[in-house]
């Protein structure tokens, strides 16, 4: 066996390979004579099959097997030579000028990870959210879990945000109905955001038995293409008006919400917890996310195609099997690639700076690192100890827990490293809530 490498790029490489032909056909005779002792065929004893007719039979899938094989080890024995890694898998190819009859030829074209120099983060400031939650996060949390619970009872005053009100509708857009514009009977709490906001503001103030007819403008992103835009008009019944009952925060609030014996005080200090436990994840995302970044700035890295090809497939294998799941039929029909490409190009990157991070700086996740953040996970949950165990019944879930620790790793050794500035942040901001 000979082979000769080429850098045809800064990544990619062709290694050219040649086989002798006598080995090829040494090894697919012997193939085949110990599949002639025991091959099964029509009209001969096992093992009695004559080896002109087996090979007759299997002489062209043997030698493919065979030179699948001497080419796979040849390939493995000259990169281990050379001392490279490959990335993603090799393209192997006869090559077109014709051989001699001595020989096999053929080309592995493929691409090696890059070396990863990690830039300088030291210059680099990291804001830190510092957010408290207090009695008045916790009376507003207890006030969104009444109103989830809230009962309707019937009224007689005019419709209002918060109101569930049931309603007959049909709208026309330049004379014509169109899917999903008319409706009977429907059930709606206004100010959910299932209708568009300016059909809502022409529904409140309704009375229970009135009929109002009025114009809206679809927004010119509206997601059903053929409205976006446009405007329609809509002939609209309220046919009635409930207002909410919000139960009361009582022992049976708290035996609802999962505290077993209904006091009152450790349903407020479980809610505090929770919240607690949110705002120490949303600020480890904000931080994560700033660091990545960074370090996506700071280290100039060649991204192996390859990788970025095998991402976007494996994404869009998720992707497809998330929409199975929701019941969205796809008829098969494959997923935009473009979809994907940045993510799929960002997520590459990050891996190869953070493997360099981890392995310069010795951050790999410890087995008491992983543990400690299982039972953290498992905390949320009512049989924590049955949370710890299922994790641990798989590896593959392990290592996705690993992987978060070492992305923790990662984000304290940053820290150490950057500049953090604490930032005083509001609740409602931390949360998305603020208008």
């Amino acid at each position: 066996m000979a082979a000769t490498l080429e850098n045809i790029g800064q990544l990619e490489r062709r290694l050219d390979i040649t086989l002798p032909s006598a080995e090829i056909d040494s090894e697919v005779q012997s193939r085949l004579k110990r599949l002639a002792r025991n091959v099964k065929m029509h009209g001969f004893r096992p093992g009695k099959v004559p080896l002109k007719v087996v090979a007759q039979q299997y002489e062209d899938q043997v030698r493919r097997e065979v030179l699948g094989d001497a080419l796979q080890k040849s390939f493995g024995d000259a990169i281990r030579a050379q001392n490279l890694k490959v990335a993603g898998y090799p393209r192997f190819e006869p090559k077109s000028a014709a051989g001699s009859a001595a020989q096999v030829e053929f080309s592995a074209t493929f691409e090696i990870y890059p070396e990863v120099a990690t830039g300088d983060i030291h210059k680099v400031t990291i804001s830190r959210p510092l957010t408290s939650v207090s009695e008045a996060e916790v009376d507003k949390t207890l006030e969104i879990m009444r109103k989830q619970r809230a009962s309707f009872e019937p009224a007689t005053r005019a419709a209002a945000l918060g109101d569930k009100v049931i309603l007959d509708f049909a709208g026309t857009s330049d004379g014509q109905e169109f899917d999903g514009g008319t409706g009977a009977d429907f059930s709606v709490i206004l100010g959910e955001g299932r209708l568009l906001k300016d059909f809502e503001s022409q529904v409140v103030g309704m009375q229970g038995g009135a009929s109002r007819t009025f114009e809206i403008r679809f927004p010119e992103d509206y997601h059903e293409k053929k409205l976006a835009g446009k405007t329609a008009t809509f002939d609209v019944k309220l046919k009635q008006v409930a207002e909410p009952r919000l139960p009361p925060v009582d022992a049976a609030f708290a035996r609802a919400l999962g505290v077993v014996d209904g006091n009152l005080d450790t349903m407020r200090r479980e809610i505090r917890e929770n919240l607690e436990r949110e705002v120490k994840r949303r600020i480890s995302a904000r931080l994560k996310d700033q660091i990545m970044q960074a370090l996506i700035d700071t280290t100039r890295v060649e991204v192996p195609k390859t990788l970025v090809e095998l991402e976007i497939e494996r994404m869009s294998g998720a992707a497809r099997q998330d929409l199975a799941a929701r019941g969205v039929k796809t008829d098969g029909t494959p997923l935009p690639r473009d979809v994907f490409a940045q993510q799929a190009q960002r997520r590459v990157t990050l891996g190869l700076i953070l493997a360099e991070v981890v392995k310069a700086n010795g951050l790999q996740a410890k087995p008491e690192q992983v543990r400690a953040m299982v039972e953290e996970q498992a905390q949320s949950y009512e049989q924590p100890e049955q949370v710890v165990k299922w994790y641990y019944q798989s590896p593959a879930r392990l290592r996705d827990v690993e992987s978060m620790v070492l992305e923790d790793n990662v984000v304290a050794w940053a820290l150490s490293t950057a500049k953090v500035e604490d930032q005083t942040t509001g609740f409602d901001e931390l949360m998305g809530n603020s208008k």
